[in-house]
């Protein structure tokens, strides 16, 4: 009896065993609908802007949409769908985005408290300011004029020394040679009748179109009717991302056939600006160095034909990567050769940049930082603040 009851109470585990088992099979094939009818939809391509026709014909581009973003890459030659920026929130702080540099000029912060102005201290400070391209020429002249004031007994120990090398940059960055202020406005002044043009210098790679792209949505945020000159036109990406930027900002854009002559595209902007009234030009250029007398050539034409009218050029910005340091200074005295530069735009000033390059430019080359770049959004893009820069390298 004992062996029956037990030989069914098996059976009875077997059998209920098999039927759980099919169920969390059954439940295992069962997929929500939601997970297995997922799909994505394909981007819309936004069509490049219509090339002009041959020898170098401009083509006006009327209306552009506003729906894409421009490549952050000058160099890219690809032209697809582009995700809008996303603005951050405020603007960018110099104490937020001077990372590498602030960490440079880390040595020299650290000497606050420190009472004896000595040789070792004058050395590490001379130290600092060379490994942040600051250059030979600018620190040489900054650590004697503080030798010299620590010998004289006319700053107090280490922190009257950066107090006094705190106040040495600053009037570096805002008196001339002259003894006048430095100006860092953008002039969009004019003999009447005169459409305001500003020309953009500068090697391929550092930002040159993607400034212009940056300021052109700003001053049109303005309320200003802006138009843009493709005059990079032996770089068909340069024209293709010029045009992204004219539709997401709602300026207008003039671009010619590729390898055609710059200086018509330019003059054919400048000629379009005038009969529709707009109230500023920006102008793209090359800058190709590897070819400097050609390119020389190229620039000194451009900047005669925007000078025509109904144009008249009022600024000539430079436009330098901070990341290659004190070859930015090179490059500036070679363009300088082609065109008087009025202001240097200074591009990834964030990141691995040695921001004391900033200091270097305005000493030796006599040039303002007029703009400088903290980032990749349109809003990071920033007039430079002589005080807040220097502040962000040496204060806590």
């Amino acid at each position: 009896m004992n062996v029956t009851l037990i030989g069914l109470v098996l059976v009875a585990i077997v059998v209920l065993a098999a039927i759980i088992a099919l169920l969390v099979r059954a439940r295992r094939a069962v997929v929500p609908l939601e997970e297995s009818t997922s799909t994505t939809a394909p981007a819309p391509v936004v069509p490049p802007p219509q090339e002009g026709g041959e020898d170098g014909a401009a083509t006006e581009v009327d209306e552009p949409a506003q729906t894409a973003g421009p490549d952050h890459a000058e160099g890219t030659g690809s032209v697809g769908t582009v995700e809008p920026e996303v603005e951050a929130a405020g603007e960018p702080t110099y104490k937020d985005r001077l990372g590498k540099s602030r960490g440079l000029f880390g040595a020299l912060r650290s000497m606050r408290g420190r009472r004896a102005v000595d040789a070792e201290v004058l050395g590490e400070l001379e130290d600092a300011l060379l490994r942040s391209d600051v250059g030979v020429t600018t620190t040489d002249a900054l650590v004697a004029s503080l030798r010299s004031a620590a010998e004289e007994r006319t700053i107090d120990g280490s922190d009257g020394l950066l107090d006094a090398l705190r106040a040495d940059l600053v009037s570096i960055l805002t008196v001339d040679a002259a003894g006048l202020p430095v100006r860092r406005d953008l002039s969009t002044a004019t003999d009447a009748g005169r459409v305001p043009v500003w020309l953009f210098v500068g090697v391929n790679g550092v930002g040159k179109t993607t400034t212009i792209g940056k300021l052109a949505a700003r001053e049109s945020a303005e309320g200003r009717r802006v138009v843009l000159a493709a005059g990079d036109t032996f770089r068909a990406a340069a024209a293709d991302q010029l045009g992204m930027w004219a539709e997401r900002s709602g300026a207008e854009i003039v671009r010619g056939s590729e390898g055609g002559d710059p200086s018509s595209v330019v003059f054919d902007a400048i000629a379009a600006a005038g009969a529709r009234g707009a109230d500023l030009v920006l102008a793209d250029t090359a800058g190709r160095l590897h070819t400097k007398v050609n390119l020389v050539e190229e620039l000194k034409k451009i900047r005669r034909v925007a000078d025509r009218e109904p144009g008249q050029v009022t600024e000539v910005l430079l436009v330098l990567d901070a990341t290659t340091g004190q070859n930015g200074i090179t490059q500036a005295r070679q363009f300088g050769e082609a065109v008087d530069a009025t202001g240097v735009v200074l591009t990834k000033l964030d990141g691995t940049a040695r921001g004391g390059v900033v200091i270097a430019i305005q000493r030796e080359l006599g040039l303002p930082v007029k703009l400088v770049g903290l980032g990749e959004q349109a809003g990071d893009l920033v007039a430079f603040d002589p005080e807040s820069f220097v502040d962000a390298l040496l204060e806590p």
